[in-house]
């Protein structure tokens, strides 16, 4: 390992190597292999890049990169010809991406009718540019300005990028408290959830006692629905580690820890590689950059409990114990991991903090609001058409991610609600829509910004089914060390159940406020004094369907089993089967050609299977 780096002269090789490769006279091919693509048949995809290449006598640089964000037009693949615009295509099978790849390649024809978007500078007929895309118009892209440019698994494409370069700055040229300072004018606040200003918390574990300090990287994503610290973890994993030891220079830490839980088998393998690499170049361990700085980093896989996203319980895990919360204070700044002064930051966080210090908290600043600055990702996922990873400015009006960003719900549904800030977070109604992205004007509607997860839910979403839902995760998920949390979700979720199953009682809604007012200021962690967030705000919005559940015994939505029935529409039914077929109970009967079916309702279990396949709308339900 080097006792001193010449960044520079990494930097400069690393950046003629990347600019050989864009300008290369040769095919540049590159496809996406982050989870979200893979799980979509990108490796089958990548086979058939190389035997297409083969096949075709070809000669072309094949490159594996990280989440563009498009994951709902997964698996993806990007040409880029000389002196040519990158296309990237989406919706990639086999037998597109060779036939593609013989058409554009070898025969000159771009495909337009298969690509999604045009990268770089220059017009291709046909094919819409980059920034006119309509789920990346609106974007502004700092924790995911890598994701889907560069190959992951190499070092120099991060540096030659812009990498480290933030780091060197702060080690060559930075005392530890004006990195602070920096941080701090740039209004950046934790991306975990909290919101609080990361300036502010370096500055308490800088100044707290001690001569041993830890630096923590909480990637413990257990939120349903987001993927964001796991796409950023196997896309750009550099951005995270180059902030970790940033952070860790400005509170004085020598020794930093990445909690990654174990279900994210391909961002632990890729980050765990990209440590390697950055300690091979020197930017970890001894004397990094020559500045006389002693850092580095420690994998630590989480048993994947949503409670050690609490950095209490994860610091509890690091050390060997269960992950249980303890009481605060002492805060980590004081007394954290192993009893001395720790540091914990969410993925996102980190990831934006080489660009603060490479480009300036001014440019940073500059975006959002005056109280939330920045920018923030999110996990759209749902009923909506363009499901995937975005990155908007703080302050960006939920109608235009929904709508705009998002392509709208499908089949033309309408919008009925957003769950946001994960299973702690809150539902906000379509009437609400208009609200702002940013910390407050969420805090005011009821929910919280969390890690970003947002889950969209139209019509046929049903509320107190929802709330249950989300309930039913977070009870299971309690560590159980506290009351309020181990027995009080518990009573809620039992009314909840009661409730889904027609047998609800009027009074169970001021049990419901009054179980959830005493969970919100009794819990001992965040994880119970947000748990009632989606009763409380689905309560607030949608009381009318607690209503109609209780004293109606009827589901609005349609969903609740107990509260529904399904009947065949005789009008509409021509007697295709496709309904008896699917039924696994057996409840529908085949009467002949072009004659409706026969529902038995003694049999049938309300899987709603036999109205998901119909194709002629001729399954009621009540």
């Amino acid at each position: 390992m080097p006792v001193t780096v010449d960044f520079k002269a990494i930097q400069t090789e690393s950046m003629a190597s990347w600019q050989a490769l864009i300008e290369s006279p040769t095919p540049h091919i590159l496809i996406g292999t982050a989870t979200c693509g893979k799980v979509s048949g990108a490796m089958s995809v990548y086979d058939a890049i190389l035997a297409a290449i083969e096949r075709l006598g070809i000669k072309a640089t094949v490159t594996q990169v990280g989440c563009f964000g498009m994951c709902y037009a997964e698996p993806t693949m990007d040409i880029a010809l000389p002196g040519m615009p990158r296309i990237s295509y989406g919706f990639m099978t086999p037998e597109k991406a060779g036939q593609i790849i013989e058409d554009y390649i070898v025969k000159g024809d771009p495909r337009a009718d298969l690509a999604l978007c045009t990268i770089g500078d220059g017009l291709i007929e046909g094919i819409t540019p980059f920034d006119e895309m309509p789920m990346l118009k609106g974007q502004h892209r700092i924790a995911l300005r890598n994701g889907g440019h560069i190959n992951p698994l190499r070092i120099n494409h991060y540096i030659a990028r812009g990498g480290y370069a933030g780091l060197h700055l702060a080690l060559t040229s930075l005392t530890p408290q004006r990195v602070i300072d920096e941080v701090a004018k740039s209004g950046l606040r934790g991306r975990g959830g909290a919101g609080f200003s990361t300036g502010q918390k370096w500055q308490f574990c800088r100044d707290a006692k001690g001569s041993s300090k830890y630096m923590i990287c909480n990637a413990d994503e257990g939120d349903p629905g987001a993927f964001m610290d796991r796409s950023i973890l196997e896309g750009d994993p550099h951005s995270v580690i180059e902030g970790l030891i940033i952070a860790a220079y400005a509170i004085g830490a020598a020794e930093g820890f990445i909690y990654v839980r174990a279900e994210y088998p391909l961002a632990v393998s890729t980050v765990r590689h990209a440590v390697e690499q950055a300690r091979e170049l020197g930017f970890l361990g001894k004397n990094i950059m020559g500045s006389g700085f002693d850092f580095d980093v420690k994998i630590k896989e989480g048993a994947g409990a949503f409670v050690c996203g609490e950095e209490t319980a994860l610091m509890a895990g690091i050390e060997g114990k269960r992950g249980m919360p303890r009481p605060r204070p002492p805060f980590p700044a004081q007394s954290g991991l192993w009893s001395k002064p720790t540091t914990i930051n969410n993925v996102k966080t980190l990831a934006m903090v080489s660009f603060i210090l490479s480009e300036g908290a001014y440019r940073f600043a500059g975006l959002g609001t005056d109280k939330s600055q920045g920018t923030c990702v999110f996990a759209l996922a749902g009923n909506i058409n363009h499901m995937g990873l975005i990155e908007v400015p703080m302050g960006t009006p939920l109608n235009d991610v929904i709508f705009k960003i998002g392509g709208g719900i499908p089949k033309g549904k309408k919008l009925k609600a957003v769950q946001i800030g994960g299973p702690s977070g809150g539902c906000i109604p379509a009437d609400l829509s208009s609200t702002t992205l940013d910390y407050e004007s969420l805090i005011k509607s009821g929910a919280i910004m969390g890690s970003g997860g947002l889950i969209v839910m139209d019509e046929g979403n049903c509320m107190v089914d929802v709330a249950r839902y989300f309930l039913s995760f977070i009870q299971a998920e309690s560590c159980g060390k506290c009351t309020p949390c181990r027995l009080g979700t518990k009573q809620m979720l039992d009314i909840l159940e009661r409730i889904t199953k027609g047998e609800g009682k009027p009074e169970d809604i001021p049990t419901l406020e009054e179980l959830a007012k005493q969970i919100k200021v009794s819990s001992l962690c965040a994880l119970g004094g947000t748990s009632p967030n989606p009763v409380l705000t689905t309560l607030k919005y949608f009381g009318d369907e607690y209503e109609a559940h209780i004293n109606e015994k009827r589901c609005p939505a349609g969903v609740c089993k107990s509260l529904i029935r399904y009947s065949i529409v005789n009008e509409k039914c021509n007697g295709c089967r496709l309904c008896v077929t699917a039924c696994p109970a057996k409840a529908i009967t085949f009467v002949g050609k072009r004659k409706p079916v026969i529902l038995d309702e003694t049999l049938c279990n309300r899987c709603g299977i036999c109205r998901d396949v119909c194709k002629l709308d001729a399954v009621a339900v009540k």
